[in-house]
């Protein structure tokens, strides 16, 4: 689970519990709403797939038996939850198949809103100088914890620090975590040659230790650095005071967990360029991940070739260039939505929020708490305990399934929308997902897209997995998150925005923002609320240089990364 007290994702066992739709907190007008004008509510179905009058199913979602339960005021979200899908289901005898309706109006966030986004291009591969003599101190293993998106963050800042102390870094190590139970190493996920190569100008790798090393107890000679040894996004200083003796003594340190233990700022820029070549240029998927990779996009998008420069850089040769003087219209059923909907158990149950499903609920996350939290409740105690109305209204509550279809269909995109969810081990199940699939009624996961043959090598590589999600996230029309603080979203946000030309929007809810537009039950009207919705969105959306402190795998726009033409 890496450290204690931070979600990491963890892929739970089935948990029986009871859940409401989670609107209980606002239960919207959604009959006054739907009356005064949403333009694609309502409205057939385009290109639909499913069969409105059999029970829906989508594969891979856990705790399929899940009831709703009306406990604790959880009844006024459903009722009107109701309201909502009543207006939004078509006639099926319609739905099923029907063509696309040509005046049905398509959400202009499929488009990039702020142009001044295309005036940003990649140039983090450019003009980098290695500093110093070649391995001169010693040599830098690194053992890092966490997921894919935790251990790739590791990988870069690894870089950045055999730079910054002039040592030869080995190919790093990932740990085995009992949460990921995934086996997988530096070489099943990345290609090696690749990044050795991209790198050979700015810092020495190599794959292995020499020999004369592998013998050493580093714990015993002082060697082994954990990350209570280092400060949380520690600073150079910190590396060249407390670290470099240990080189130069030594010869050799070893780095055991590495998660964000080197700060963004302040940093020499030439490290901070290094680290958007190692994450933008040097970390390429296997042929394994990419080939797979390439049949997800290609069959939800139902065309071949590649579309940008995106699609390139994430599934290289498995992918073709694009045909000359092909079109591809903005409503054709090719354009898809990802969307990253984090409200997976460890998340619910984090947070400390009240998703509306009652005293079953409370029992099971307290219980999972109890078992992968036991530091947040020491802390908990010290502390006033805040109500779960207090956390909603302060941001601190994930987005629902439900709340996710609310913002999308705020911001005008239609029943006819293809979308991809990334990961598949939503809290509650089926249950849960069941009022957004009925909205959505085109949304498919990984195991939808590929046969249970294509997923085999994959099975028990949680790692490998998650860079499936990643690609498909990276290369969509458009990226939504739920989550803005999910190393999946930062770092798959950063590369649409370092490859994306202008032309990769993505969808940033402000959970705080939503939390209080939702509040106001008795009063919003659908226009009302599809007005702030969008202009949350907007907002979110400014093209912005990257701010002291923030990261650079997610806000690459900034002279070290890419270079602004006018």
């Amino acid at each position: 689970m890496g450290k204690q007290g931070s979600p990491k994702s963890p892929h739970p066992g089935s948990l029986s519990f009871d859940a409401s739709s989670g609107l209980k907190e606002y239960p919207l007008r959604w009959n006054e709403m739907l009356q005064n004008g949403d333009p694609s509510l309502g409205r057939r179905v385009s290109g639909g797939e499913y069969n409105w009058d059999k029970p829906i199913l989508v594969k891979g979602f856990k705790n399929d038996g899940v009831k709703y339960n009306a406990s604790k005021g959880g009844s006024a979200g459903k009722k009107h939850l109701w309201w909502l899908l009543r207006h939004l289901s078509p006639n099926p005898s319609k739905a099923y198949g029907a063509k696309k309706d040509p005046e049905e109006k398509v959400s202009k966030f499929w488009k990039e809103q702020f142009p001044q986004a295309s005036t940003w291009k990649p140039c983090a591969d450019k003009n980098v100088k290695r500093a110093g003599t070649v391995n001169h101190t010693g040599f830098i293993l690194v053992s890092a914890n966490g997921g894919l998106n935790q251990q790739r963050v590791a990988v870069c800042n690894a870089v950045a620090v055999a730079s910054l102390l002039n040592a030869t870094l080995v190919i790093p190590k990932f740990l085995y975590s009992n949460v990921w139970k995934d086996p997988s190493q530096f070489s099943d996920i990345y290609q090696e040659d690749t990044f050795m190569y991209t790198l050979k100008d700015d810092i020495n790798i190599i794959k292995e230790l020499p020999t004369h090393l592998r013998s050493l107890d580093l714990e015993a000679i002082g060697s082994l650095v954990t990350d209570a040894d280092l400060a949380k996004e520690a600073t150079p200083n910190e590396y060249i005071k407390n670290i470099l003796p240990i080189l130069l003594r030594n010869g050799i340190v070893h780095f055991l967990g590495f998660g964000n233990r080197l700060g963004f700022d302040p940093l020499p820029s030439d490290l901070q360029k290094l680290r958007c070549k190692c994450n933008f240029h040097a970390l390429k998927f296997v042929p394994k991940i990419q080939k797979i990779g390439s049949l997800l996009v290609k069959r939800i998008r139902k065309y071949d070739s590649a579309r940008s420069m995106l699609d390139k850089q994430l599934l290289g040769n498995f992918i073709s260039s694009v045909p000359s003087g092909e079109q591809v219209t903005i409503a054709s059923p090719s354009k898809y939505l990802a969307l990253h909907l984090r409200f997976e158990v460890d998340m619910v149950a984090y947070s400390m929020c009240d998703f509306g499903g009652g005293e079953n609920e409370t029992r099971e996350l307290q219980a999972y708490r109890e078992e992968h939290f036991p530091l947040l409740l020491e802390r908990l105690k010290k502390m006033k305990p805040l109500s779960p109305t207090e956390l909603r209204k302060m941001g601190r509550c994930p987005l629902t399934p439900e709340e996710a279809a609310l913002v999308l269909a705020g911001l005008g995109f239609n029943r006819g929308a293809y979308i991809y969810l990334a990961g598949s081990q939503i809290y509650g199940g089926k249950s849960r997902m069941r009022p957004i699939i009925n909205l959505y009624p085109n949304i498919v996961t990984k195991e939808d897209l590929l046969s249970p043959t294509e997923l085999v090598p994959f099975r028990n590589f949680s790692s490998q997995l998650a860079a499936l999600d990643f690609i498909a996230c990276a290369a969509s029309d458009v990226f939504a998150m739920t989550d803005s603080g999910s190393q999946l979203s930062s770092l798959v946000s950063g590369f649409r925005t370092y490859y994306g030309g202008g032309n990769a929007p993505t969808l940033r809810p402000s959970k705080k923002r939503l939390a209080a537009i939702l509040q106001e039950n008795s009063t919003i009207r659908w226009q009302t609320f599809e007005n702030r919705i969008r202009k949350m969105i907007e907002e979110g959306q400014r093209v912005h240089i990257r701010g002291f402190g923030r990261s650079i795998y997610r806000q690459p726009r900034c002279k070290e990364c890419m270079c602004k033409h006018q």
